[in-house]
């Protein structure tokens, strides 16, 4: 006879460990910076799903460090041909991003923008009827882009009572706004002025934007990451619930600290052994301020001059070896010559690095001032810290 025996609940699979250099060689692959990639621009930059972008030019580094021959001007006709733009996205922030991308986008962090505002201008705000201001505050700029400061000035008309700076930064916050050219185009500039999405793209934002879509775009430029990680790049909360949706596409891990990564199945996962060249990375490359865990990248000798960073408000700009944050570097150009500044976090560099670091610093320097004789010199750790402000700076 048939004998029916108890049924026994499967023992879940354990997770697979994914150690710090996994976890750098993953995401360094899928930022293009294990190898440069031959494509347009645009493509990058969707890939990418934007770069953060609140200089002016900074970010033109980014794009150049990830793509085969990129000259400045194929990314400046992109802004100008609308297919790109600047607008406050992500923890309400600049960052550069395709057309398409920006009308999902934008109203996915509509929450971000709107905290971040109101905990800046909140009191000056009290009382006043958000969307009535920024009615007003759309028809002056659709009318023609504004500065904040003239924006300001034009809404105190109504409001005289209000402060203008306030009024200004709470029609940004309703408003999604795009900074317009010249501002940000290779090798020139302009004045800081906005205009609405609608204006510029002829197209309205999306009006049901998905989570998911944004997290699935996140992991695929980003991960394995944890929730936390989506998080403190978009600066939104509440996405577990979003991510525990995805899980029968995604597949999981764990770090080292035991917390559970998450990832798309087929993302490439290079062998931890996989070589890292050398990178200068630009002041706020997405690449160091897209994880709520930074020691994928970041080591404790970055660490221990943070607060130089802070004290002195300056976003350095990064040298990555062997894909982990090793020093800073700087762009000197004075009377026709470019220097290329490179110090180290601790002690000296061995040679390989500097002759590896020499031959990425002749690329760069050719990239950022292609008519000046070029100089590239290794500044002793213990010497000031050449992040520190100057006019010679690029």
């Amino acid at each position: 006879r048939k004998v029916e025996m108890p049924t026994r609940t499967p023992k879940s699979v354990a997770a697979a460990e994914l150690s710090r250099r996994d976890l750098n060689r993953a995401t360094l692959a899928r930022q293009f910076l294990l190898q440069r990639a031959a494509m347009p621009a645009l493509g990058m930059i969707e890939n990418l799903v934007g770069l953060q972008a609140q200089t002016p030019q900074t970010w033109y580094v980014g794009l150049w460090n990830r793509l085969d021959g990129l000259r400045g001007d194929q990314v400046s006709d992109l802004l100008e041909r609308r297919q790109a733009v600047r607008m406050a996205l992500m923890r309400s922030t600049i960052h550069l991003v395709t057309a398409e991308d920006c009308l999902w986008l934008r109203p996915l962090v509509q929450p971000v923008i709107e905290r971040s505002t109101n905990g800046a201008f909140g009191r000056k705000l009290a009382g006043l009827d958000r969307d009535e201001l920024a009615a007003a505050g759309r028809a002056f700029l659709d009318e023609r882009p504004l500065t904040f400061s003239e924006l300001g000035a034009r809404l105190r008309e109504r409001w005289q009572d209000r402060d203008a700076a306030a009024m200004a930064q709470a029609v940004r916050a309703r408003v999604p706004l795009v900074q317009v050219p010249p501002r940000g185009l290779w090798g020139r500039s302009g004045p800081i002025e906005h205009t609405s999405v609608e204006s510029w793209l002829g197209r309205p934002v999306a009006s049901d934007p998905s989570p998911a879509t944004m997290v699935l775009r996140y992991l695929t430029a980003f991960g394995p990451a944890t929730v936390r990680d989506v998080q403190a790049w978009s600066g939104l909360t509440r996405l577990a619930e979003v991510v525990d949706r995805l899980r029968p596409e995604l597949v999981t891990f764990r770090d080292g600290e035991g917390r559970e990564l998450f990832d798309l199945p087929d993302a490439p996962r290079p062998d931890p052994a996989t070589p890292a060249p050398a990178r200068l990375l630009y002041d706020y490359d997405n690449l160091l301020l897209s994880h709520a865990d930074r020691s994928r990248f970041v080591t404790d000798d970055y660490r221990a001059r943070g607060q130089e960073f802070v004290t002195t408000n300056v976003m350095p700009s990064i040298v990555l070896v062997d894909g982990f944050t090793a020093g800073t570097w700087k762009v000197l150009r004075q009377r026709g010559t470019a220097t290329l500044a490179i110090q180290p976090f601790t002690g000296r560099l061995p040679e390989p690095t500097e002759a590896a670091l020499t031959t990425e610093g002749a690329g760069l320097l050719d990239f950022l001032a292609p008519d000046d004789t070029h100089e590239i010199e290794f500044i002793a750790s213990d010497a000031p810290w050449i992040g520190l402000p100057t006019s010679a700076q690029t």
